[in-house]
């Protein structure tokens, strides 16, 4: 038309900013723009609405307000309309209130669309009263009854701004005419809210009424199965999908595949893969939908990361949700260098900001060990919410940092943001972590001030932190005042009267958990067999490993076989527990033949200890604890030659001893003790203790068991380095530092030497105190020269 001469006039260029509107061809809308403003014709009201609608469309609120306040008498119902429509769209919602009321007040009567954007502004918490004020108007003029737009904005007034679904659903059913977009938005609203058993109950409501579900509304009905975990129904629905045409829709794919993934009874992702794979095409929400549901299945990390891999080979950009699951994978490998590559597309996309992410971030690095970087990724993120400090306060107490979690516990009360019953079971795990049985109490004391005694998560936490800390009492008292019990509850218990050796008390629990109704899990089960292995209970421990399957279908994993192999061993047969090695129905692991070499070590068994060595150094080459345990094993019966090549062999691998660190609690402070440690401010003090003990304890009977240094020295000098043991110091001060009315608490990484288990005995006679170790294996109540695990540990 242009190339032969012909000059548009107005109502063309209309039509074609219509069109451009429409299509969401907002560029070329612009450059129309550009051409009606070369042309030098007087735009008129029609043309004037239409640019405002573009720019509205588009983002551009500054230039659609312009346009709007250049148009002075031009302005009619729809230009008013419009610019209410554009504020409230682009989150300008108080300039769509106040631009509604100027429009009252030049006497324009608004219209349907008017009413729909102004309530749309009133969607927020800030301007709901507002928007109830304008619900009356909407009623005095008719339109509520006449239009369905009106009605929709009002149901999303109310879910938006108070989350008041009750009054939302009163719209809904006071509304004269429905159609599928009504049926569907309340739908909608429902299961995004949480409530996904309403939202069914409406689908079917409005199967009754004989509306046709479109995708959206299959789309939210199936996420409402995914999140009560209705598969059957899921399954109908996905029939019913398919028998309408839109099963291959993505929307209808996409909550498909994360009802699969949610609620396949096996965990399987196998039909969510099903799903994916029959989808014409993908979009950001598929991918993401399918790398999440194998992430959340607990053992599809790797599929995950290679499905991300694949996207990235694709047109489609991963989002934030997409990175978040990603590094979550990445997290759950710990590995760490894939999680950085990850974090470099998230960097290169401008999504390191975001919070999921950066919490995913933060969670990665804190599970790889690294808390350098996970404090750095937490420090840079640009607003932090609750879930980014409950994320790296979980990432010191997991890394036994407990002093900087409780740091940021500190910092998160002072933001105003509250805490959840999360941080508190985080900070209670990291207490119980380092034995801080002070820094437990104190948490215990902030959680009743905030209300959450009755949350059975805390409880829970309260019993495994009071246990793991020493004080089976408190423990048990938290649990005997739960009105709520679950598994976890009744395992924490039997857990923690199985570490202090009362296994009696743990098998009495576990029987009673059984008639209570409580089905035992996995976990129970180790807590019950590691029982019967600290007193020695050989018939007891056979009979529960049977009865998991028989009585529960609870299939042995490799962690019952450990302790069943660590119950024949401490019992001396070790013939026996490499039979049952033999017989396993998987290949046994590192675990299983570390602990059978350990039984070697104390029963001084070289042939099957040289044996499971070499069981462990085939799996696990560079596994530090094998070699030791071969080490000490030959020390133990004066072999220093094999020792020695073993030390070589060690020394070129670069593989290193764990240190023995033992640590005590005083005044609410940590106080930590290495083998022969003179760095203590009270040393001087520690080693004169020691030296008044030496003697006290030998006038009693005691006689140093020389056995247990394992250097080839003379015996003097023997009796020296047993003096200077971690333990015996984190005693000596404890008995400096404290009065005679409480317990002395010593928390040690290893196990407690026999030396020190038998010095303390004579040190709990001759002071008169009550001395509590907790080693890498179980608790030893040491009182009245006598110890809670009669000498079989």
């Amino acid at each position: 038309m242009t190339q032969q001469g012909i000059q548009p006039d107005l109502i063309t260029y209309s039509v074609l900013l219509k069109s451009c509107i429409r299509s969401r061809d907002f560029n070329r809308g612009k450059l129309i723009h550009a051409c009606l403003v070369e042309s030098e014709l007087e735009f008129d009201t029609v043309v004037l609405n239409s640019l405002i609608s573009l720019y509205s469309k588009c983002g551009d609120w500054k230039m659609a307000n312009s346009i709007f306040g250049e148009m002075g008498s031009k302005r009619d119902l729809v230009s008013w309309s419009a610019m209410i429509s554009c504020f409230a769209h682009n989150h300008r919602e108080s300039e769509a209130v106040i631009t509604f009321y100027k429009m009252l007040e030049h006497g324009q009567y608004p219209n349907e669309f008017c009413f729909a954007g102004v309530i749309h502004a009133c969607s927020k918490a800030e301007f709901g009263w507002i928007g109830k004020v304008i619900f009356g108007f909407v009623i005095k003029t008719g339109y509520f009854e006449a239009d369905l737009c009106v009605g929709c904005a009002l149901i999303d007034m109310y879910v938006k701004s108070e989350v008041d679904l009750v009054s939302a659903r009163r719209v809904f059913d006071e509304m004269p005419v429905k159609n599928v977009v009504v049926w569907t938005l309340m739908i909608t609203r429902y299961t995004q809210c949480g409530f996904a058993r309403d939202a069914i109950d409406l689908f079917l409501d409005m199967e009754l009424s004989e509306f046709t579900p479109d995708m959206f509304t299959f789309s939210n009905v199936i996420s409402a199965c995914a999140e009560l975990g209705y598969f059957q129904l899921g399954q109908q629905l996905h029939s019913r999908a398919i028998r309408s045409g839109l099963a291959m829709d993505v929307c209808v794919g996409c909550s498909l595949v994360d009802m699969y993934s949610k609620c396949a009874n096996d965990g399987s992702v196998d039909d969510s893969r099903k799903v994916f794979d029959r989808m014409p095409y993908h979009n950001v929400m598929s991918w993401t939908a399918i790398i999440t549901g194998y992430v959340q299945s607990g053992g599809g990390d790797f599929e995950a990361i290679d499905l991300f891999c694949k996207m990235l080979q694709g047109e489609v950009r991963p989002n934030h949700f997409t990175f978040s699951s990603v590094l979550k994978a990445c997290a759950n490998l710990g590995d760490k260098k894939m999680g950085e590559q990850t974090y470099c597309h998230v960097v290169k996309l401008g999504l390191a900001s975001v919070n999921c992410v950066g919490n995913s971030v933060i969670s990665m690095y804190a599970k790889s060990g690294s808390m350098e970087e996970a404090r750095k990724a937490f420090d840079i993120l640009f607003e932090k919410n609750l879930v980014s400090y409950n994320t790296i306060v979980d990432g010191y107490t997991k890394n036994f940092d407990p002093e900087e979690a409780f740091q940021l516990f500190n910092q998160i009360e002072n933001t105003g943001m509250g805490v959840s019953s999360f941080t508190f079971a985080s900070l209670l795990s990291g207490a119980a972590s380092i034995g801080s049985i002070g820094k437990g109490e104190q948490l215990h004391a902030r959680l009743l001030k905030v209300g959450f005694n009755s949350d059975q998560c805390i409880n829970n936490a309260l019993i495994s932190m009071y246990s793991r800390c020493g004080n089976i009492e408190a423990a048990s008292k938290i649990f005997s005042e739960m009105e709520d019990k679950n598994v976890i509850s009744w395992t924490s218990m039997i857990t923690g009267f199985a570490k202090h050796g009362f296994a009696k008390k743990a098998l009495e629990m576990f029987h009673k958990m059984i008639k209570t109704g409580i089905k035992p899990n996995e976990v129970t089960y180790v807590a019950v067999l590691s029982a019967c292995s600290h007193v020695g209970l050989v018939a007891e421990g056979w009979e529960n490993f049977k009865s998991m399957e028989r009585e529960h279908r609870i299939s042995p994993r490799m962690e019952h076989f450990a302790c069943m192999v660590d119950l024949l061993g401490r019992s001396g047969l070790l013939d026996e527990a490499l039979d049952f090695i033999y017989t396993m129905p998987f290949q046994a692991d590192s675990l299983v033949w570390r602990t059978l070499l350990g039984a070697c070590r104390v029963h001084e068994n070289m042939e099957i200890g040289k044996l499971a060595a070499k069981q462990i150094l085939e799996l696990e080459p560079n596994d530090p604890a094998a070699y030791i345990l071969l080490s000490n094993l030959y020390a133990s019966s004066g072999q220093w030659k094999d020792v020695v090549d073993i030390r070589k062999n060690m020394k070129e691998r670069k593989l290193t001893k764990e240190a023995g660190c033992s640590w005590i609690e005083i005044e609410n402070k940590v106080h930590k003790f290495f083998v022969g440690d003179t760095a203590h401010p009270r040393a001087e003090e520690i080693f004169a203790e020691l030296d008044r003990l030496g003697c006290k304890i030998k006038d009693l009977g005691y006689v140093p068991n020389t056995d247990f240094v394992l250097h080839d020295v003379e015996e003097e000098q023997k009796e020296q380095y047993l003096f200077q043991h971690s333990e015996k110091l984190a005693l000596a001060f404890g008995l400096i530092s404290t009065s005679g009315s409480r317990p002395i608490r010593i928390f040690k990484n290893l196990r407690v030497c026999g030396d020190c288990h038998s010095a303390m005995k004579f040190v709990s006679i001759a002071t008169k105190r009550e001395i509590v170790v907790r080693d890498s294996n179980r608790f030893h109540h040491i009182k009245d020269g006598k110890c809670s695990c009669n000498d079989y540990w």
